[in-house]
């Protein structure tokens, strides 16, 4: 008499089990994955370098200071359009030494432009430090880094800097998705990557 209740019982399990799908429970590994293939976590980082006459606000961003420093680029004292006041203004030119540099990243359509967009890096997934579940959503804390893709890129952006950021994820009928773009009570991916913080 036990044997067969037994065997119903293990026969429910299995067909209990067999109904879940790895994606009904958000592990680690699962929330790893669901970053790591995300269409806004597999973005290349664009760099947009603008040459001709800028502001000095944007001259004197971090990433023109370190075109400054590397040589890659040179500017002389302009007089500044009134789109681009206060003064003083800056115009901006690539030296030989840059030209070098950017033309083996540049679209060829894109060479006598004054504004063009580079791709310099992409995201690299480090850990999911933690999972705090309430109901069917989620917030997941990640760390992650750059990586360059080229010259320009390892000037920017250092393999050695880790940053930290918390994505929010929300359980459906067919197991956990990311959230990328929707509004939430946590910061959507996109923008929890905007406003990632260096990890410890």
């Amino acid at each position: 008499m036990r044997k067969p209740t037994i065997l119903v019982l293990c026969a429910c399990s299995l067909l209990l089990l067999s109904s879940c799908s790895p994606r009904d429970f958000l592990t680690r590994r699962l929330a790893a994955d669901l970053i790591a293939t995300s269409t806004t976590f597999r973005a290349r980082q664009q760099f947009q370098l603008r040459t001709g006459v800028i502001a000095n606000k944007d001259y004197l961003s971090p990433d023109y200071l370190v075109l400054q420093h590397r040589g890659w680029i040179s500017a002389t004292n302009a007089p500044c359009p009134p789109a681009l006041a206060p003064p003083p203004c800056w115009d901006v030119i690539l030296t030989p030494s840059g030209v070098d540099t950017f033309q083996n990243v540049i679209a060829p359509g894109d060479a006598g432009r004054q504004t063009f967009s580079i791709p310099v890096a992409h995201r690299e997934l480090l850990a999911v430090t933690g999972i705090a579940k309430q109901g069917n959503t989620a917030d997941v804390e990640f760390t992650w880094r750059w990586i360059p893709l080229n010259e320009v890129g390892a000037a920017l952006y250092s393999v050695d800097a880790h940053h930290r950021s918390i994505a929010a994820f929300r359980n459906y009928d067919d197991g956990w998705r990311i959230v990328e773009s929707a509004p939430h009570p946590a910061q959507p991916l996109d923008e929890a990557l905007k406003n990632a913080e260096p990890a410890q």
